[in-house]
């Protein structure tokens, strides 16, 4: 199973995949640019280059993800356009690395009307993916939040999907603590997510995995991620009903877990042990 975390691009992009290597990861995320801000990179193509040579040479497997004040529901357009920019900078960034997709939350409520904020993902993404001309997806990915609060579910997902115009363009990550915060999965019904999602077409189009623990229980919409192992709410058994579900071959499973307690090089030495066997 292609197991892998986010690393660091500190010492540049083929660093960051070699820094992966070094751990006996088969997957990675990283940032394009600085997580911290919007500003467009000017970043060294040779080295993205050699980063995707890398790659293909030691059969890894990454994804990026975009910075955090990305968002689909700019509420002025100085933001959106700044947004735009930023995102299609992340894109050409990640193609060259040779990244499958980069990473995008889906969306936060705007206003008391939730179809305003449904309308304002759509344009954008609409704008951003009639500019892209690369391989690399936009990956949205689900929220964390309360049960019943935007971005939670797979049929919001799978509509925004199916109403933009380069569809084809868009996949999605799938995050375990995300989706065990929002109530989506509690743990026990992991045969009734993949019934529904499989029926919507979710899984058809799911290109990666977030997998994280979560330090509250199901529900809480509290987004704190926690280590896989004897640390969060989601109990080995729950983690084994999606790791042995039959997933699409070659999906990265991404640790975006704290280092504190437990290395990712550790932790993915462990999943290795338990579930690569069963894969």
């Amino acid at each position: 199973m292609k197991f892998g975390s986010h690393v660091s691009i500190r010492d540049g992009y083929l660093g960051a995949a070699q820094s992966a290597k070094a751990m006996n990861a088969a997957s990675f995320q990283f940032f394009p640019k600085n997580p911290r801000g919007l500003t467009v990179k000017a970043f060294d193509k040779v080295d993205a280059k050699q980063c995707k040579e890398f790659c293909i040479e030691q059969g890894l497997v990454s994804i990026a993800h975009t910075p955090y004040p990305t968002t689909l529901t700019p509420t002025d357009d100085a933001k959106r356009r700044k947004v735009i920019v930023s995102l299609l900078n992340d894109l050409e960034i990640a193609d060259t690395c040779g990244a499958i997709g980069t990473v995008v939350h889906l969306g936060k409520s705007i206003s008391p009307d939730p179809l305003e904020s449904y309308r304002r993902m759509i344009d954008m993404l609409d704008e951003v993916l009639e500019k892209w001309e690369g391989n690399c997806l936009i990956l949205l990915e689900n929220n964390a939040g309360v049960p019943g609060s935007i971005g939670t579910t797979m049929e919001e997902l799978v509509k925004v999907r199916e109403l933009c115009k380069n569809s084809a363009k868009l996949g999605f990550c799938l995050d375990t603590c995300h989706a065990f915060a929002s109530g989506l999965w509690n743990g026990e019904n992991w045969g009734e997510v993949l019934e529904k999602g499989n029926r919507l077409g979710y899984f058809d189009h799911l290109k990666a995995v977030h997998l994280n623990n979560s330090k509250y229980a199901s529900g809480s919409g509290k987004d704190r991620h926690a280590n896989i192992f004897n640390d969060g709410f989601i109990k080995e058994n729950h983690f084994d009903s999606i790791l042995t579900s039959k997933l699409q071959a070659d999906i990265p499973f991404i640790l975006e877990t704290p280092k504190e307690k437990i290395s990712h090089q550790q932790e993915i030495e462990l999943l290795n042990r338990k579930w690569s066997t069963k894969s």
